[in-house]
Parts: C-alpha cells; structure tokens; sequence
C-alpha cells in the first residue's frame, strides 16, 4: 500500500479530534478577601551565543490562586528581549515586563506559570536580574497579606485578546522544540521564511494569500525530551507519533481546537522517530523533525521545502491530494516548486471552503 506524500486522511482527522480535545478554562468569581502574594522565580539560561541568548523563567505561586499576573524585573547589564513564547513581553530601558497570555493566567496555590524569550547581550556580561515583582509584590520566596479592592457591582468588561495572543483568521506558526534539544536560531528563521514563500506563492497564483503574525515563528519549549516525541504511541501508525503528540501539546498549551475557527495552524518539531511523517488537513499542518531540518536550510534544496508547505496548507485550507501527477501543486508535482500550480476547482475549493474568510 502505498502512501501519498503527506495529508491528514479523514479517519486520522477523526482520530486526533477525539484523543486530542483542546482544554477549556472555567473562570469563576469569587468574594473579595484578602490576598495572599508570594512567590519564588527560577530564571535559567538555556543556551547563549555571540550577542545572543535564551531563557526560561518559571513561577511558583506561593499564595493565593492567581487569575492573571505580571512579572517585572530590570536588565542591569544592556540585554534586551528580542522574542517571547508564553507570555506578552514589554521592555523600556532596563525594565522588562511579562504578562500572562490566554492559556497560562489561572495558577493554583503551590502551581507554576513558564514563558521563555530569545534575548540579546553585550558579549561581556549576561547576568541573571536580581529581583522580581509579582503583580507588583517581591518575589522572595515567603507569602505577604494585601488589601483586595471591595467588591462592586460594576459588571466586568468584555474579554478582549490577551496579550501576547495573535490576531483572529491569521496562520499561526510554531516550532516545537524538545526540552532536551539545544535552541538553534536557524529554525525559528527558516520556517519564518517558508511561511513567507508560500504566502507570495499563494497571493501569485490563488490572487489572495494568507496573513502572518509577528513574529511569525512562536517558539514552544516543548515539555518532553525527544524520545517521547519519537516513542509514545498516538494516532494508531507510527508515522504520526511524533507530529499527534506535538499537537497535542500544542493544543493543550494554547488552547486550540482542531479545527480551530480562529486560526489555521502550522506546527513543527524538531524530532522524527522510525518513519515519522507529517500532513495536513482540518485546518492544521503538523510537520516532524526532516521538515524543520529543510526549513531551516540544512536538509537539501528549499524548493522542496517550499512546495510541500504549500501542498500541505492546500489540505489544511480543505483541499483533497490530487488524484495524480497533473501539475498541480496538491500532486506530487509540488517537488517540483515553483513549477506547480492550483487549477480552478481547487481556487474554488480554498475560497469558498472552511477557510476561505482567512484569505484577502
């Protein structure tokens, strides 16, 4: 039997709608008493290069349940944060603020909240910041009692886009790197630049394309070392290990829903395993390690790289593989990038599809 290149079929589709169900927070109010704040911060450098660094922050909520925080420290020595990935990150001067976003704002008593950032530095001197401010209390690692505002009758504003969160009917792109996988520039950047190839693609031949976010690349620090990417049985055959258990993390982690009417979304890990693969449909791309190797340009010529994303979003905007090798780009004729081409029915089909409201 043989298989196609890549596509989600609808039994695989059906199967990752039931194991993976995207998470849905409750939020509650409750009476007004007075809080309990304290907290301990672990600031870890992950890795660094010339002029270059990231880390990982951790919150352990020491009082009472948080709905929401805001974490604040001062660079002492000229860093600046380039990119963050869990969190809405702001800097002016040496004060840096991270706000929770939409999925990581509730933490229980003894619970915890990560984010990470991409940095920059002098090459001389990185330290670690000396002091932090939860929600505007130090973090020293006791618990400390404050006022809460009396409670009102005024109703509460309507929810609105947390920060840090992409805007609606955009593709929101990730790279799912393993805990145990060293961060590399070259990932977040050569997807970045596929994603951008295939949205010029899309615009020259379909006449509409697609709207990215910046940045384009949300980095995700996965959760598990690779083996477990690799080994852990999901979605029945072995081939889709490694790409179902980053989706599930994924939707787990952000909250999304597949499909998900807010974006189309891509995910990419770097790991593989024994014959992993990788496809798209149900408005996802879940790509594996060989992908993300040829994205960030150390996996053969791009034009490969190129056309198989823009087969793999022709399924994930609801498009069928073509039934054979007619030099369409949803054909095996999209290893043949730029030399391929959506005809007719398949412009009707992403225009007036699922998606179709996400192009312009």
């Amino acid at each position: 039997m043989s298989r196609k290149p890549r596509g989600l079929s609808a039994r695989l589709i059906a199967v990752i709608m039931a194991c993976c169900v995207a998470g849905v927070t409750a939020v509650t109010t409750v009476a007004a008493h007075a809080a309990a704040t304290g907290c301990q911060v672990t600031y870890a450098i992950g890795s660094q290069w010339t002029g270059g660094f990231s880390a990982n922050v951790t919150i352990k909520n020491l009082g009472d349940p948080l709905t929401g925080w805001s974490l604040r420290w001062n660079f002492d020595a000229g860093q600046a944060v380039a990119q963050a990935w869990g969190a809405g990150v702001t800097q002016g001067g040496s004060a840096v603020t991270a706000a929770n976003v939409s999925w990581n704002g509730s933490v229980a008593t003894g619970g915890t909240a990560s984010f990470g950032f991409n940095g920059t530095w002098n090459g001389t001197a990185n330290p670690v910041p000396a002091a932090f401010t939860l929600n505007g209390v130090a973090c020293t690692g006791g618990v400390t009692a404050s006022p809460s505002p009396s409670p009102s009758a005024t109703p509460s504003p309507a929810p609105t886009r947390s920060p840090g969160t992409p805007a609606p009917r955009t593709v929101r792109v990730f790279w799912l790197k393993p805990s145990d996988v060293a961060y590399d520039q070259r990932y977040p950047n050569g997807i970045a630049n596929v994603m951008r190839e295939a949205q010029r693609f899309f615009k020259q031949r379909l006449g509409k394309t697609f709207t990215l976010n910046d940045p384009v690349v949300e980095v995700v620090n996965g959760d598990q070392p690779r083996s477990w990417y690799e080994n852990t049985p999901k979605c029945g055959e072995k081939y889709w290990w490694t790409v179902c258990n980053m989706q599930e993390e994924l939707r787990r982690r952000f909250g999304l829903g597949a499909p998900d009417s807010r974006w189309v979304n891509v995910g990419e890990i770097s790991a593989e395993g024994d014959g992993a693969g990788g496809g798209g449909g149900n408005g996802w791309v879940i790509l594996s390690g060989h992908d993300a190797d040829g994205n960030a340009g150390i996996n053969g010529p791009m034009n490969r790289w190129y056309g198989g994303m823009v087969h793999e979003l022709g399924h994930a905007f609801g498009l069928p593989d073509a039934t054979s090798t007619d030099g369409t780009c949803m054909s095996a004729s999209f290893y043949s990038y730029p030399n391929c081409t959506f005809d007719q029915t398949q412009k009707n089909g992403m225009l007036n599809g699922p998606y179709g409201a996400f192009l312009s």
